[in-house]
């Protein structure tokens, strides 16, 4: 009886999925472990179920938006802009049709942003924004499809 020959192994290449690019950069953005976020994360389900304290949220946040620099939150300033208004509609009873991970997720970061202890402190000029705007990229990021679907909903309004 005659042994096949084996053929010689050639190197393995791996044909998974690219790699999610937050997995390819582990623990960059700090102010996503830090303490202050996941205070705000623990503080979106309260204001999620009391619309008077989720106005109140509203306010102090779109106060701050209208008082800093855009700068550091580059591209998601418009996210930033719809993340209020869903907030609002969803306290007026307007706007339902959003998944609860996903209000939780938009809570919390305008919670993070209205914070001014956060990882830094709002006081420390440009700097003190990059945190917030680090927190902000994130939660779009979770939830740039459920914005999206908010800001059509808002066009198709009469």
């Amino acid at each position: 009886m005659r042994k096949a020959k084996k053929k010689p192994r050639q190197a393995r290449t791996n044909h998974s999925a690219p790699k999610n690019e937050d997995r390819d950069v582990p623990y960059q953005k700090a102010a996503i472990r830090s303490g202050a976020f996941a205070r705000a994360i623990l503080d979106a389900e309260s204001y999620a179920t009391d619309p008077q304290q989720l106005r109140a949220l509203f306010d102090e946040a779109a106060k701050k938006a209208a008082s800093i620099s855009r700068e550091p939150f580059k591209d998601n300033w418009a996210y930033v802009q719809a993340m209020l208004r869903l907030i609002r509609a969803y306290y007026r009873g307007e706007y339902r049709m959003v998944a609860q991970s996903a209000l939780l997720s938009i809570i919390a970061a305008m919670s993070y942003f209205v914070d001014p202890f956060d990882l830094i402190p709002d006081e420390i000029p440009f700097l003190g924004f990059l945190d917030d705007a680090t927190v902000i990229a994130f939660a779009v990021g979770r939830t740039r499809q459920t914005l999206d679907d908010f800001m059509t909903w808002e066009t198709a309004r009469p």
